[in-house]
C-alpha cells in the first residue's frame, strides 16, 4: 500500500517538474520578446531585417522646414572652396607657401609698425580684408587671382601681374610701401596665392571669388542711416570711433580700424561704395556668411556710406584712371566723362550713371 502511494507521488512530482519547466521556458521567451521590442523601439530594426535599397550609392536627403537639404548642399558646393591648408606639406615649395600663408594671416607681425622683418604697413593684416587668409567665399578671397592675372586694369591703364596686385594692396589697403618683387616675402605671398588657385582653370573666375555684387538702390546711400546701424551692429568690434581693437600683444589687429590714421586710405578698393557694401552684406557682422546674411542690401549700402564718409589717410591718385571714361560709376573722384557730381558718384543713386555709361559706350 505504502509502495503504491510512493509511486503516485513520484509521478506527480515528474508532472509538476515538466509544468514548471514549460512555464520557465515561456517566461524566458516573454522576457526575450520584451527585450527585443525595447531594443527595436530605441534603435530601429537590426540591419539584417532591413530592406536594402536597389542602389545603395543613392542617398535621399529629407526636407527640413521649407528648404531642401540637397539643394543647400549643392548651393554650398557651387562656390569656390579653398584647398585644405594641411596639404601645403605635400607641395615641393611648401616652405614658401606656408610662409606666404603666415604673411597674409599676420602681416603686421612681419611687416607692420613693430614688424619682425621690416616696417612698411599700417598694422592691419591682409586677412582683415581678405578674410580667413583669403579663403572665405565672397570674403574678398584669392580664388580667382592666379587664374585671371596678368590682366589689363583700367585703374592703372596697363597690364598688371600678381606682384602689382599685391603691391596695390600694400600701398592702398595697408597704406604702406611697395614690397620688393624679388624679396622672400613677396615670393612667398605669390606662392600662397597661386597655391590657393591651383585648381582653377586659366581665365576662369569661380563663383564665390572676390566680393558679392549688390544691385544698385533707387536712392543714394545714406551715411546717417548707416551710422545708426553701425552703432547697433558694428561698434562692439570696431569701436564707436572706428579705431578697431588690437590683440593682447599690441602688434596686430583682432578687429581692424575702419577709419582714422591706421585704416585703409582713399585709394583702396573698399573705398568704392559698391565694393564695401557687397563685402559688408556677405561678411558682417562677425560670423555672417554669404548664404546667411544679417543685414539687408539697403542696410549694407548705408553702413558702407557711413564708414567711407569718415576721415582716413589720403593717397596721391593722380595716376589712377588715365582714361577717365573707364572709371567705375562709384569712383568718388573727378573728373568724369559724364555730367554727374562727385557726390552722386560717391553715394549714388548709381543706376542713372550706369545707364549713361552704357549709352556712351554704344556711340
Amino acid at each position: 500500500m505504502f509502495e503504491n502511494e510512493k509511486q503516485q507521488l513520484e509521478a506527480a512530482i515528474k508532472e509538476l517538474t515538466k509544468a514548471v519547466s514549460k512555464l520557465m521556458g515561456l517566461v524566458v521567451f516573454l522576457l526575450v520578446l520584451v527585450a527585443a521590442l525595447i531594443f527595436t523601439s530605441v534603435n530601429g530594426l537590426p540591419e539584417l531585417f532591413k530592406k536594402k535599397p536597389a542602389d545603395e550609392t543613392k542617398i535621399d536627403i529629407p526636407k527640413s522646414g521649407s528648404e531642401d537639404k540637397t539643394a543647400a548642399v549643392e548651393k554650398k558646393l557651387d562656390v569656390w572652396i579653398a584647398p585644405d591648408t594641411s596639404t601645403i606639406l605635400n607641395e615641393v615649395n611648401k616652405d614658401a607657401i606656408y610662409y606666404g600663408y603666415k604673411l597674409i594671416s599676420n602681416t603686421a607681425y612681419y611687416l607692420g609698425p613693430k614688424g619682425k622683418v621690416t616696417y612698411m604697413s599700417n598694422g592691419m593684416n591682409c586677412q582683415n580684408c581678405h578674410l580667413n587668409a583669403g579663403t572665405k567665399p565672397f570674403g574678398n578671397n584669392y580664388g580667382g587671382v592666379a587664374s585671371t592675372y596678368p590682366k589689363f586694369r583700367e585703374r592703372s591703364g596697363s597690364l598688371e601681374n600678381i606682384y602689382k596686385r599685391v603691391n596695390d594692396c600694400f600701398e592702398r589697403s595697408l597704406n604702406g610701401k611697395t614690397l620688393d618683387t624679388l624679396s622672400t616675402e613677396m615670393q612667398a605671398i605669390v606662392a600662397y596665392i597661386k597655391w590657393l588657385g591651383k585648381d582653377v582653370a586659366k581665365g576662369e573666375k569661380p563663383k564665390g571669388a572676390g566680393i558679392t555684387e549688390l544691385a544698385y538702390m533707387k536712392r543714394a546711400a545714406d551715411p546717417i542711416r548707416g551710422k545708426i546701424i553701425y552703432m547697433q551692429k558694428c561698434k562692439n568690434c570696431h569701436t564707436e570711433m572706428g579705431e578697431g581693437k588690437l590683440t593682447a600683444d599690441g602688434i596686430t589687429y583682432q578687429y581692424p580700424p575702419l577709419w582714422g590714421a591706421h585704416s585703409y586710405n582713399n585709394g583702396a578698393g573698399l573705398y568704392r561704395l559698391s565694393r564695401f557694401a557687397g563685402y559688408i552684406k556677405s561678411n558682417m557682422p562677425q560670423g555672417v556668411t554669404y548664404d546667411n546674411p544679417q543685414l539687408s542690401d539697403e542696410e549694407a549700402w548705408d553702413v558702407a556710406a557711413f564708414v567711407n564718409s569718415q576721415a582716413r589717410p589720403e593717397k596721391d591718385l593722380s595716376k589712377d584712371w588715365p582714361k577717365i571714361s573707364g572709371k567705375p560709376v562709384d569712383n568718388p573722384f573727378g573728373p568724369y566723362a559724364d555730367k554727374f557730381s562727385e557726390m552722386q558718384h560717391k553715394y549714388g543713386p548709381f543706376e542713372p550713371i550706369a545707364q549713361a555709361k552704357k549709352k556712351q559706350i554704344k556711340k
